[in-house]
This record gives C-alpha cells, sequence and structure tokens, in this order.
C-alpha cells in the first residue's frame, strides 16, 4: 500500500515539512516572554532601584522555569507527542504574561516598588514556561525526520526559532515608546494568546502517536508509521525516556555542552541591552537593535547552517571549534573599551553560540536514539538552566567592580568556552569511540 492511501485508511495528518514548520513557528511564539526583560530591565529598575545581583535574578527569572521545565516536558513528548505539551507550557505562559500586564496596569509606575518584587518575580517564572517549549520542539521534530536529516532539520527548527528574542528585541524599543510599558506588555500577552490558538489549530504529532491516539496496536502503528518514512520510535514512559537518557554518559557531556551554547546564548539576550546601556552609555532602542542584529538574530540564523556543518563534519568537531570562536569572543568583550571592539566582540560570540547550538543538538539523537525525549529534556532542561545561573554571576561583577564589572564579566564565557572545549574534545576522542565504536568518526 503506498502512502498516500496509508494517509487515506488510517486518517493521518500533516507531513515532515508541516511538522518542522508549526514546531518551529511554536518555539517561536514560546520565547515571546524572554525578550521582554532585557529591553525593559532598566526602565523597571528605575521605578523600584534594585541593586544589580537583583536585577540579574529578575532578568533571568523567565530561564529558570523555561530551562526546568524542559526536563519533564521534552520527557513527555515519548509518552503523547509534542502538541499536548506545547499546549500546556503556552497556558503557563499566558498566566505568568496576564498576571504581569495586570500588576503594569494597576501599579506601575507610581505604586510600583521592591516590595511587589516576589510578585512580579513569581509571573516571571510563569510567563518563561513557553520556553522550556524547545525541548518539545526538538523530539516532535525528530520523530519527523529520518536520522540523516536530523542536522538540518534540527538546525532549521533551533534557528528560526530562536530569531524570536532578536525579531523581538528589534520592535520591543520602539513599542515601549510608542505603546509605553504597560502597552508593550499587553501587546506581548495578546500575541502569545493569537499565536497559541494557531499552533493549536494547524500542529500535528507525528505519525505513530497520531494512530495510538486513535486506538492503533503499538506494533502495527509503528509498522505503519516506518511505511510513511518515520524512523525514530519512542521507548517507553515519561520516566524510562528519561532513566534512559540519563544512563547514556554522553548526556552530561550535552548537557555542559548546552549549558554553556544555549544557557550562556539567553543570558546574554537578557544582560546585553543593559551591558550597552550602562557600560556604553546608548539609549535604550539602540541597545535592543545591538542585542538583535548583532548577536541574537545572527546566532540564531547561523544555528541553521551549523545543522548544515555538523551533519558535514560531525557534532564533536564543529562544537570545538565553535566554542573555540565563543573564547575568542568572550576575552574581545572582557578588555574591549571601545563600542566597536565591544560590539566585534559580540558579533563573534554570537556566531560562536549559534554554530555551538546547532552542533549540540545534532548529537542529542545520535547519542540516545531510544529516548529522543528524555535527552532533549536534560539537555535543553539543565542546559538551558544557564540563561537563570550567568546573569546574577555578571550582576555580581557589576556589584564588585563598578562599571568596569560589565566588561570584566564576560571573563565567566571565557573560562566556559575552556571547558566547553575540554568536554567537546573528550566526547569526540574517547567517549564516541568507547561506547559508540561504529559511530563514524565525523
Amino acid at each position: 500500500m503506498n502512502k498516500e492511501s496509508l494517509m487515506k485508511k488510517y486518517n493521518l495528518k500533516g507531513n515532515p515539512k508541516t511538522g518542522l514548520t508549526m514546531a518551529t513557528f511554536g518555539f517561536f511564539i514560546g520565547f515571546a516572554a524572554v525578550s521582554l526583560y532585557g529591553p525593559v530591565a532598566t526602565n523597571i529598575n528605575k521605578v523600584m532601584n534594585m541593586p544589580a545581583l537583583m536585577l540579574g535574578f529578575l532578568v533571568a527569572a523567565p530561564n529558570l522555569t523555561g530551562s526546568l521545565l524542559r526536563i519533564p516536558f521534552g520527557a513527555w513528548v515519548d509518552k503523547v507527542g509534542g502538541k499536548k505539551p506545547f499546549l500546556t507550557l503556552f497556558a503557563l505562559s499566558i498566566i505568568g504574561m496576564a498576571g504581569l500586564t495586570s500588576i503594569l496596569y494597576l501599579y506601575y509606575p507610581d505604586q510600583l516598588t521592591l516590595k511587589m518584587y516576589p510578585l512580579i518575580f513569581f509571573f516571571g517564572l510563569l510567563s518563561g514556561s513557553g520556553i522550556a517549549t524547545f525541548s518539545v520542539g526538538v523530539p516532535q521534530t525528530s520523530y519527523w525526520f529520518p536520522q540523516n536529516k536530523q542536522g538540518f532539520a534540527l538546525g532549521a527548527y533551533g534557528g528560526l526559532g530562536n530569531t524570536a528574542p532578536g525579531i523581538f528585541g528589534i520592535l520591543l524599543p520602539f513599542a515601549l515608546v510608542g505603546l509605553g510599558l504597560t502597552g508593550s506588555y499587553a501587546t506581548w500577552f495578546l500575541f502569545l494568546v493569537i499565536g497559541t490558538s494557531i499552533y493549536t489549530a494547524f500542529a500535528q504529532d507525528a505519525y505513530y502517536f497520531q494512530l495510538i491516539k486513535k486506538g492503533v496496536e503499538k506494533e502495527e502503528a509503528k509498522q505503519v508509521s516506518k511505511e510513511l518514512g518515520q524512523e525514530l520510535f519512542p521507548s517507553g514512559t515519561v520516566v524510562q525516556a528519561l532513566k534512559i537518557s540519563a544512563k547514556v554518559p554522553g548526556t552530561w557531556g550535552l548537557v555542559a555542552l548546552y549549558f554553556t551554547s544555549f544557557g550562556g546564548f539567553l543570558a546574554l539576550t537578557t544582560w546585553f541591552p543593559t551591558y550597552w546601556i550602562q557600560y556604553h552609555g546608548l539609549e535604550v532602542r539602540q541597545a535592543g537593535l545591538l542585542m538583535a542584529l548583532g548577536f541574537s538574530i545572527l546566532a540564531s540564523f547561523i544555528r541553521v547552517y551549523g545543522g548544515h556543518i555538523s551533519d558535514k563534519f560531525g557534532g564533536e568537531r564543529t562544537a570545538m571549534v565553535s566554542f573555540m570562536i565563543v573564547l575568542v569572543g568572550s576575552v574581545v568583550l572582557a578588555f574591549a573599551k571601545s563600542f566597536g571592539i565591544s560590539l566585534l566582540g559580540e558579533i563573534i560570540m554570537g556566531a560562536g553560540m549559534g554554530v555551538a547550538n546547532a552542533a549540540v543538538f545534532k548529537l542529542v539523537p545520535k547519542y540516545v536514539p531510544s529516548a529522543p525525549g528524555g535527552a532533549s529534556g536534560w539537555v535543553g532542561g539543565l542546559g538551558a538552566f544557564g540563561g537563570f545561573a550567568v546573569p546574577p554571576i555578571l550582576g555580581i561583577f557589576v556589584d564588585f567592580y563598578g562599571q568596569a564589572g560589565y566588561a570584566k564579566g564576560f571573563i565567566v564565557y571565557t573560562v566556559l568556552a575552556v571547558i566547553s572545549i575540554f568536554i567537546a574534545f573528550i566526547l569526540k576522542t574517547k567517549y564516541a569511540k568507547s561506547v559508540y565504536p561504529g559511530i563514524s568518526k565525523n
């Protein structure tokens, strides 16, 4: 029976192209909340007069839930497919953004004080739930595509979805001028609601999960899905997926690499606007544009090509080179005093992080083919925790060194890059050969 006949017989919907498109769209809209914190942090701080450490925690709040929720929700995909986890995270994010919008309407600016910091932080945590959609979209995309196209598909997914902070970073400063802080939050909240509705209407799970939901036996569902081109299949429950992937040593190496590449990326999308404003004296619109064009959008688009490079040269080798680039960029930023050199350092870091992100997730289905969702949860969740952990550390540098700390703090990335190069080297030379002797040297 040909594919078209099978699709009609079982009333299946979707294809790899639409699966990738909707997963990418879902990740894009889920990222809406994180873009609000960097450019508007200065506005909120002018009213609340926070110490740099508290400011660092506030701008990182969405990244805490956005990272930790990736672990269970990424693994949940192996049980139910991606659509239900996506919608659950959207619902949590909508509640958080609704709370933040309400606070701003009721209290900003005159009644917004440090006493309200815990409540703002709490709603920030909820609004960051949408960021966790990343680890849902990775296995959702992986289930749609064969192994030899994983690098391209995941690179396109992560790269295009990651453009959200950059695009929002460009738009938000202008929205702040035209709509005000409260109006801007309300606009982003409306965007999230509309985006969730579009995803609900058009997203489909991979064929295997559609068949299971229709009551088809697992073996039959697997056989039909294979005939339709699906190669990856879940191995068990959510807990089993996490256990299986946790037992693979390479999973933890990838967690460490992703802590630097994507966790570091998240941290800088919120920190760079503050850096440009406080260290170079730029105004908020200029700072937002520099973060978006010089870092976020660059890192996102180059990630797409990074997937192709990883397919060609291997994820481990690509990771080593890309972290060397991050190392160079961090050193430039740590010692730069002029605007031009600082911008160069930002661009170098953006390029390195973008390629590194693609390289890391090229390796997830390669090392853990029996539980890509579980591995995606660990790597995406604990790795992205860097987005929460790093900004407060950067804030400590500012509290200790004053204005010079905005530059000196990039030494943190120098250290992380060195560690990541070493780990990628171990994966390349020892782990892949000893645990997976059949894996290509690339």
